[in-house]
């Protein structure tokens, strides 16, 4: 087994590949897309 530096240690990094706000961004294009779907196959009249 191979000793590892202290210094070696804060370079290591996690296993995920997206950041947080990247996988923020790809919610918010699928929630909008579905609405965008809805809306084409259930309209509904503006209730105004």
């Amino acid at each position: 087994m191979k000793k590892i530096e202290v210094n070696q240690l804060d370079k290591i990094t996690g296993g995920a590949t997206l950041s947080v706000g990247t996988g923020v961004l790809i919610a918010t294009i699928i929630i909008f897309l579905s609405g965008v779907i809805e809306g084409i196959t259930n309209p509904e009249r503006c209730n105004g």
